[in-house]
């Protein structure tokens, strides 16, 4: 393995975008997650040219790269109702005009859930609304990143089959990346608990998908069983995926270049992350 561990959090930005780096270094991240913007929102205050410098000064002084963002939890591209779709094709176009104008790499983003409208139509209009998008960023450097999700309710893309067929269905592929969420594909059932298990499923993502599309890892463990299609995150070894449930994942060469990323609950003082890194860490030989 790399002496370098790409291993991080999800930082908070209060007091500014630029805040998220001193977080980060203070705890020793290499790589990190933020929203730039208030995730419940669809709006948010622009950034200001400002704000956009302070930012990419700090980046340049700090040791954290990739940096990535969340995108907000409203966004459903394959929304029924024509004016939640409308909402979520402008925050979408909007979080990734913010992250182009930050140099941010890539922007995760929950696929969308059907509401009972049926998974091949949401697919279809999830790849629709991402080109609708696309077609009005052209040229942008930030990927659009298709976070795998548990299956809770009615969501997309808890099998990989869905993110494939999503992609297929966009215009500039190359535009396209894929996040892995430890926590979601165990309660969707792929069993990457075991060693054999983590080699059954990262085999089949890699023919479905293609492990040259996976931009980054979220490394969560899961408060919920096996195959239970709920997501809730929890720290690492205290849920059902168990510490040693990660020891494949840190020890895959396939993934060493890969950005792992923690979005546990923490404190103010991140002291929940220090030890769930500490506690990845520790797996590495």
């Amino acid at each position: 393995m790399s002496t370098r561990l790409l291993l991080g959090t999800h930082v908070s930005v209060r007091g500014g975008l630029h805040m998220a780096f001193e977080r980060g270094e203070r705890i020793g991240c290499t790589t990190m997650q933020i929203f730039t913007k208030n995730s419940s929102r669809w709006e948010g205050k622009p950034i200001a040219s400002a704000d956009a410098k302070s930012y990419k000064t700090e980046q340049a002084k700090a040791t954290i790269d990739p940096v990535f963002a969340h995108a907000g939890y409203l966004i459903n591209l394959c929304a029924a109702n024509p004016i939640i779709r409308q909402k979520s094709l402008q925050a979408l176009e909007d979080e990734l005009r913010r992250c182009e104008a930050l140099g941010i790499s890539g922007l995760v983003l929950h696929p969308g859930s059907h509401m009972g409208r049926g998974e091949e139509g949401a697919i279809h209009s999830i790849a629709e609304s991402i080109n609708r998008v696309h077609q009005n960023t052209v040229g942008f450097h930030t990927q659009t990143i298709l976070e795998t999700t548990a299956g809770q309710g009615t969501a997309i893309g808890y099998r990989f089959q869905h993110l494939k067929a999503i992609i297929d269905q966009v215009e500039h592929t190359e535009r396209m990346a894929v996040c892995l969420d430890t926590c979601h594909l165990f309660a969707a059932g792929y069993p990457i608990h075991t060693r054999t298990g983590w080699e059954d499923t990262i085999r089949e993502f890699d023919d479905t998908v293609g492990l040259e599309r996976l931009a980054a890892v979220h490394v969560n463990d899961s408060k919920k069983e096996y195959g239970s299609r709920i997501d809730r995150h929890q720290h690492i070894g205290k849920g059902f995926i168990g510490k040693e449930g990660f020891r494949p994942l840190m020890n895959d060469p396939r993934f060493e270049k890969v950005p792992k990323i923690l979005e546990t609950e923490k404190s103010d003082d991140m002291h929940e992350d220090l030890e769930n890194m500490s506690i990845l860490r520790s797996l590495v030989p």
